[in-house]
């Protein structure tokens, strides 16, 4: 790529805020109350910090396509380095039709209330292929779209926080706002706080296209600081708009995104019928933006665990845009199957949106169980390769930091499985985690084979 096509620190702080910034998924940990306010502002402190500095160091010092897949075959081998590969991938896989059954349903909900279920399904279906139509047109393409969408969702998250304030003061709060609600309680929340960490996940992404990022040393830790201020701000104050609002115990995974910013609009009077309607179309715009980013990272990825040695159809280019045309195409065919499966078995839009998403977080999080203990491997045993940006404290800091790292990751696994996300019984998650591994497992393989 030319000099003047490189990814500027703006695009690249603007590419990590759309990846991480996702309002289909950011009400959910709002169902806890207001203490959800106290644990998103924990978990940015104890995990999304000690994150930001390892994948800061991570892709400053390998700035290699493949990005996560890359950094664990390099620490740990082949082998671990396509599953995570896959993983990272597979996720996407199952991830987008959930973020398009949000769609359709804030679609339904705002222009077409009488639509049947099934036109729901197409329509979500539609939106899956629009952005593989996107994705396989190339990086600079997919990159200009999500800086603008960055910007939309930014301003949306301010307007759900502002008008929380302007409601509170115009209505009264709907929560109780006491010192005493901030206390977080764990007994019956612990799904939503692994979907606070999984929120938080994506600094990586950028480093997956980390060879088309301009000056990378500089420009990957200067973009992990602003974006992560950015996000942990917007998350926090987007939830207290929601909160102020909505009880909580009124507040569903996919509904309570639409209802609360009916009743916030409400703070405009005869206004609020347009400021609503033009906050959901650029809603549903971000929600396309935000899959045109995680697909393009996540087939880079999967491509940077060497798929053109695993299988022809899975790593093939396309001749034109030199593309990853192929994965595109299969991560729709994957949604559509979903998408179809899902609305024949329910035709509740909250109970599609949490059981496909929830399976998704799971095997995304089975990622940075390896990334982690990489980025202690790297630094111990490649010394000599030059670290633009180094996490403070030297070998100890980035240990500690990768623990704290690892731990979480962990025990939000395990709250998945404790709570069998999704209305899922635990032996489907079992046997589910199981085949998606032995799939990955099958790609190394085959990728030996072909080598040998």
């Amino acid at each position: 790529m030319e000099e003047e096509k490189k990814v500027s620190l703006w695009k690249s702080i603007l590419f990590t805020i759309c990846s991480i910034l996702v309002l289909d998924s950011f009400v959910s940990p709002a169902i806890i109350g207001v203490s959800s306010i106290t644990i998103w502002i924990i978990t940015a402190i104890v995990f999304f910090i000690p994150y930001g500095l390892v994948s800061a160091e991570l892709g400053a010092a390998y700035p290699d396509d493949g990005g996560i897949a890359s950094w664990v075959t390099r620490a740990f081998g082949e082998k671990a380095g396509v599953l995570v590969g896959w993983y990272y991938w597979i996720n996407v896989g199952f991830w987008m039709p959930a973020v398009f059954v949000a769609f359709s349903t804030w679609f339904s909900y705002a222009f077409a209330p009488s639509a049947s279920p099934w036109v729901l399904a197409g329509l979500a279906i539609i939106m899956c292929w629009v952005v593989v139509w996107i994705g396989v047109r190339g990086v600079e393409l997919s990159v200009t779209v999500s800086s603008v969408a960055a910007i939309m969702k930014a301003a949306v998250m301010l307007l759900f926080g502002f008008m929380g304030v302007a409601y509170g003061i115009k209505f009264g709060l709907a929560n109780d706002f006491s010192l005493q609600s901030f206390m977080p309680g764990f007994n019956e929340t612990t799904q939503y706080i692994a979907v606070i960490a999984y929120n938080l996940l994506g600094f990586e992404l950028i480093g997956a296209i980390g060879s088309k990022i301009h000056d990378p040393g500089r420009t990957v830790p200067k973009m992990i600081i602003f974006a992560g201020v950015a996000i942990t701000a917007l998350f926090v104050f987007g939830t207290f708009g929601i909160l102020a609002a909505i009880p909580a115990e009124q507040i569903d995974t996919v509904d309570g995104f639409y209802y609360a910013l009916q009743e916030l609009c409400s703070v405009f009077g005869p206004a609020s019928g347009v400021v609503f309607y033009l906050t959901i179309i650029v809603t549903l715009i971000t929600l396309v933006s935000n899959m045109i980013t995680w697909s393009l990272g996540a087939n880079e990825t999967l491509m940077g665990a060497e798929m053109d040695k695993r299988s022809k159809l899975l790593g093939h280019r396309h001749e034109k845009y030199g593309t990853p045309d192929n994965l595109y195409y299969i991560l729709g065919i994957v949604s559509t199957v979903l998408i179809v499966l899902n609305y024949s078995l329910s035709g509740d839009a909250n109970e599609i949106f949490w059981t496909i998403f929830s399976f998704s977080t799971l095997i995304f999080f089975l990622s940075y169980l390896f990334m982690f203990p990489a980025a202690i491997k790297l630094r111990l045993s490649d010394p000599d390769t030059p670290r633009p940006y180094h996490v403070p404290g030297g070998n100890w800091g980035i240990t500690v930091c990768a623990i704290i790292g690892e731990i979480v990751i962990g025990a939000c696994v395990v709250f998945l499985f404790k709570d069998s996300g999704g209305g899922f019984p635990m032996w489907v998650l079992i046997i589910g985690t199981l085949l998606t591994t032995i799939t990955g497992y099958w790609l190394y393989l085959a990728g030996r084979e072909k080598s040998e």
